[in-house]
């Protein structure tokens, strides 16, 4: 039983996207798919058989529709049943395709062959269980905003004689590695990564070897900043953290303790009216918003030592 799993597929509005992928992140759902049928988008979610009793499949049923009529569009239809691990493994990826993020990086599943032309930075990617295969709008904005970040000479490290490609970040919530990975490949000289679900190490280790990245590149652990501040010698220089806003500002004291004056910082997983709350607790923590970045119902703020 314990390698079973549910298959949940959703038919619904494809303006009701983003808000059900936020249910189905809170409800614990691991890998997603979706594709487009017709006027009607459909998404599948997969989900452990131990995690949820037929009561709480109700339960988000009754969710999924309360969140429609508050936005007056039509509710969705939710099915489920249960399929075997070997069959979870191979359903959700049938629809999962390259994706180029930014001007520099593509998303390259694992299972399918490099593109012909390799103009751009190639993230290889099989996230098995772990959140972060590029096609959520919280990870790509994380991608864009490091690729941004990387691209620059900070002034701090001109000041004090430093190569911008000894930046040291850490990755709070790493998923399957896919920010830790990415700021390896732009430049970045070490990431410590950290998750509190030891499937989601998994992940970013088998990741890190599917990019050919050295270990002592991509360190990663499972565990949350308490255990990341174990893993440093060092203040930080920057700071990547795509979780849930609520553990965001939960964590910003512990967050500031890891970094020095010139941190700059990343915070996604935010919806768009959490983002005064998250951006209250960082500037009462020390932080600056220097800018919000959104894509539909999502944001991701960059943030800087005030």
């Amino acid at each position: 039983m314990a390698n079973t799993w549910w298959e949940l597929k959703i038919l619904c509005e494809p303006d009701l996207e983003d808000s059900i992928f936020w249910r189905l992140e809170n409800f614990g759902c691991r890998g997603t798919a979706s594709e487009t049928k017709g006027n009607s988008f459909s998404i599948k979610a997969y989900l452990p058989r131990f995690q949820a009793q037929l009561l709480d499949l109700a339960a988000l049923s009754l969710w999924l529709r309360q969140d429609a009529l508050c936005v007056g569009l039509s509710s969705p239809a939710l099915h489920w049943h249960l399929i075997d691990e070997e069959d979870w493994a191979s359903s959700w990826k049938q629809h999962w395709e390259p994706q180029e993020i930014g001007d520099r990086l593509l998303i390259n599943p694992a299972w399918l062959p490099l593109p012909d032309s390799l103009a751009r930075t190639v993230i290889r990617l099989d996230p098995g269980v772990a959140f972060g295969t590029g096609n959520h709008a919280t990870t790509q904005l994380c991608l864009e905003s490091l690729e941004m970040r990387l691209s620059e000479v900070p002034q701090s490290f001109m000041e004090q004689g430093e190569k911008p490609e000894n930046i040291i970040i850490a990755d709070i919530g790493c998923g399957s590695g896919i920010l830790s990975i990415g700021a390896v490949l732009l430049g970045a000289e070490k990431v410590y990564a950290v998750d509190t679900d030891p499937l989601a190490v998994q992940s970013t280790f088998s990741n890190r070897a599917l990019n050919d990245i050295n270990p002592e590149r991509l360190v990663a652990a499972e565990g949350s900043v308490a255990t990341l501040a174990k893993l440093i010698d060092q203040p930080v220089d920057g700071i990547v953290c795509n979780i849930l806003a609520e553990v965001i500002i939960e964590l910003v004291p512990e967050i500031s303790a890891i970094a020095k004056p010139s941190t700059w910082a990343i915070f996604s997983g935010i919806l768009l009216e959490q983002s005064k709350a998250v951006a209250d607790a960082l500037e009462q923590n020390g932080w600056i918003v220097a800018t919000l970045w959104k894509r539909k119902e999502w944001c991701c703020l960059n943030a800087r030592r005030s």
